[in-house]
């Protein structure tokens, strides 16, 4: 079982039209949260996965626990808040890139506390951290306190997914993912994020700088121009998968998903494991993420595929 960190909530798209009148708003609602989709995707995959942060007590919150557990998602690890649930405003760009504004000050994903961290059974075996979950508090020192713990007893990946309309502060973000970055030993970001945190340093520098610490495996998404792969003894490039994009409302969260799930089914999703991972492996699993990638995107939202989605695209089937 692979346990996910971070937050469950819904982007909120307006979907008003040119006729619509002026006092009025059309909006249309999804769940999602980059830990949510991460935890989605991957039993979408095939493997067993749990969400641990905080969830509402009200109607939303209890409409997300429900989501999750109707995919299958393990639900023992979310805590309980009589707070809101957060809400992210989201609106496409002409390339159908998401912009987000996020109303989440005080909200439910954000209230986890270290005193609240559960002991992990050798059921889990691995955890994935990412997303504004990192840097808010009190949730972001309680995950940081989890890694901590955990490294070297279980597989840790991690994706920054920077969101700065919650955390405007890029030395906060860096600071925090440095952090983490020192107890990850797969990381995925993508080239944005990685020139938003250093915009005067080349991407495959901070790759190879956190080659230092625990990290084996540094990839840098590119979108269309496919993924830059970094590990301590080659650099390399793996072409995207194409395809026409409707909008990219979850992609990344696919790839992380595809990522971890391609490593558990060749049996990889483990420290010492993850060392004899050859470059073969790295191209197939690479192939694998883009490939889910690129349905997620050819998809109007974060409606992540399934396993068998997956395989017909690769086997050039409809």
């Amino acid at each position: 079982m692979y346990l996910v960190c971070g937050e469950a909530l819904f982007d909120v798209f307006d979907v008003s039209s040119a006729d619509s009148p002026a006092n009025t708003l059309r909006l249309d609602a999804i769940a999602g949260g980059s830990p949510f989709n991460v935890a989605i995707g991957l039993r979408r995959l095939g493997v067993a996965s749990c969400l641990l942060g905080g969830i509402s007590r009200d109607s939303l919150g209890k409409r997300l626990r429900h989501l999750l557990e109707s995919e299958g998602v393990g639900t023992p690890f979310l805590r309980d808040y009589d707070a809101p649930t957060t809400l992210a405003m989201v609106t496409l760009d002409e390339t159908g890139q998401p912009q987000y504004d996020f109303r989440g000050e005080g909200c439910a994903d954000r209230l986890l506390d270290a005193a609240e961290l559960p002991l992990l059974g050798d059921d889990v075996a691995g955890i994935h951290f990412g997303s504004y979950s990192l840097v808010v508090e009190p949730i972001g020192s309680a995950l940081l306190e989890l890694a901590t713990r955990e490294q070297g007893r279980r597989l840790i990946t991690l994706d920054p997914n920077i969101r700065l309309n919650v955390e405007p502060d890029l030395q906060r973000w860096r600071d925090r993912i440095e952090a983490f970055a020192a107890l990850a030993n797969v990381i995925k970001v993508s080239d944005e994020d990685l020139e938003r945190l250093y915009p005067e340093t080349p991407l495959a520098d901070t790759a190879q700088r956190w080659l230092q610490g625990g990290c084996v495996l540094a990839i840098v998404t590119r979108g269309a121009q496919g993924s830059l792969v970094f590990t301590n003894d080659a650099q390399w490039t793996v072409d995207a998968h194409p395809v026409t994009v409707q909008d990219t409302v979850g992609a990344g969260d696919t790839f992380q998903a595809a990522l971890i799930a391609y490593l558990t089914e060749i049996g990889k999703a483990s420290p010492a494991a993850l060392a004899s991972l050859s470059r073969p492996d790295i191209d197939r699993m690479l192939m694998f993420a883009s490939a889910a990638s690129a349905i997620t995107c050819s998809r109007k939202g974060p409606d992540l595929p399934h396993r068998s989605d997956v395989d017909a695209l690769l086997a050039g089937r409809p």
